[in-house]
């Protein structure tokens, strides 16, 4: 009797793109078909897309995420909890730092790391809205800044002080979940709300770059008013223990600030740099079937991967809605390959829309064609994170960690 090998498919990272080739595959594939691997650092998946808010305390981080053995099925699927080292596509091998394993095909959804464009003390000195942790050391160290503050014999303003790198998503986000939680702050520790100053420091001419610009003047307002200054067309030359330094044109400029946030850019993950596939900043331009070029066992999806925009000629942006539609394909693609027969499937965004919040009860996007802004935004917004939960968890999941005050 002849006993084949089943084929060993690889999952690497389960944020929004591996959980959904995860979830997908689970039920495309049969058990006698293939092994499937999912491999991710934490036993949890946390939405990137709510980091703001738990970053700002506006939302406990623990809503943010939820166990990844609550939304995959374990009789199909092996969970590794590990941290991925290594990949070696030449021997078709991924290292991890507790062992090892062989795959038949793999799916690189690894996430992205910080971009610093090579600013002198971004990393040491700036707080990132990364992951679970990051959101969690941010919330506290604001909280202790504010609680400080009227317990030292000298008040230094610096404490008081938050700068946010970048007015793009996250950037804005966050800032419209300071102008929230800042005043609740205030009340708690007896500061002076005046004493507050919150900076949003942009080096491109304008704030929500690509966006609408009659949208992008209402969110500047909305945040101007709650306090927001921003600082646009003007770049953060270096960030030391003691705040910034600015530069417009030739004029430069330091600003004291013991909080500074670094929400201005990402690039692929640096593992795919190191194990050579082609790339830019760490993304691959995979093909129209997501795979590595050169490598049909391998398909990169999510941050990792490049996928062009036919209709302007440039990269679609690296967002969740993006990585969940290739994670749909990818798992079609992934079957497909594993049965040899059939045909891949393209891959073909599909863009919904892009919403903004500008905290609780307020927002700013495009939604079907349609321009949106205030409560009609914030619900829309609601809608797309619950959305989001329901496609990876089904109504259990939305039940459990939905977002349920819409007005």
């Amino acid at each position: 009797m002849i006993f084949l090998r089943k084929p060993k498919v690889v999952v690497l990272g389960a944020g929004y793109g591996g959980l959904i080739t995860t979830t997908r595959l689970q039920k495309l594939v049969s058990l006698d078909e293939a092994e499937i691997t999912l491999v991710n650092k934490n036993d949890y998946h946390y939405e990137t897309t709510w980091l703001h808010e738990a970053s700002a305390g506006t939302l406990h981080h623990d809503r943010a995420r939820y166990l990844i053995k609550d939304v995959i099925n374990t009789n199909r699927v092996n969970f590794v909890q590990d941290t991925v080292v290594a990949i070696n596509k030449e021997e078709k091998k991924v290292q991890l730092e507790n062992g090892e394993l062989e795959y038949d095909y793999l799916v690189i959804s690894l996430g992205s790391n910080p971009e610093t464009f090579g600013i002198q003390g971004l990393k040491e000195y700036a707080f990132g809205i990364t992951n679970i942790n990051s959101a969690r050391l941010l919330r506290e160290h604001i909280e202790s800044e504010f609680a400080m503050y009227n317990n030292e014999e000298e008040k230094r303003d610096e404490r008081l002080t938050i700068v946010v790198g970048g007015a793009g998503f996250t950037g804005i986000e966050f800032l419209g979940e300071l102008g929230n939680r800042v005043p609740e702050l205030c009340k708690e520790y007896d500061v002076d709300f005046k004493k507050v100053r919150i900076i949003c420091v942009e080096a491109a001419p304008t704030a929500l770059p690509g966006f609408d610009p009659a949208l992008v003047e209402y969110a500047v307002n909305h945040l101007q008013a709650k306090g927001v200054e921003f600082m646009i067309g003007t770049a953060i030359k270096e960030c030391t223990k003691t705040g910034i330094i600015v530069a417009k044109g030739e004029e430069t400029e330091e600003i004291k600030a013991n909080t500074v946030v670094w929400a201005a850019g990402v690039r692929g993950n640096s593992i795919v740099e190191e194990a050579g596939f082609e790339n830019m900043r760490g993304r691959v331009k995979v093909d129209e079937f997501l795979r590595a070029p050169g490598h049909d066992d391998v398909f990169i999806i999510g941050d990792c991967s490049l996928v062009i925009n036919p209709e302007i000629d440039r990269p679609y942006p690296p967002t969740a809605q993006i990585a969940m539609q290739q994670g749909e394909t990818c798992a079609k693609n992934v079957a497909v390959a594993i049965r040899k027969q059939g045909q891949q499937a393209p891959f073909t965004a599909d863009i919904k829309g892009s919403v903004a919040s500008l905290g609780e009860d307020n927002a700013v996007g495009v939604v079907f064609g349609k321009k949106v802004v205030g409560k009609q935004a914030s619900f829309m917004k609601k809608m797309i994170d619950n959305r989001a939960l329901f496609m990876v968890g089904g109504p259990s999941l939305v039940m459990k960690k939905g977002k349920f005050k819409l007005i």
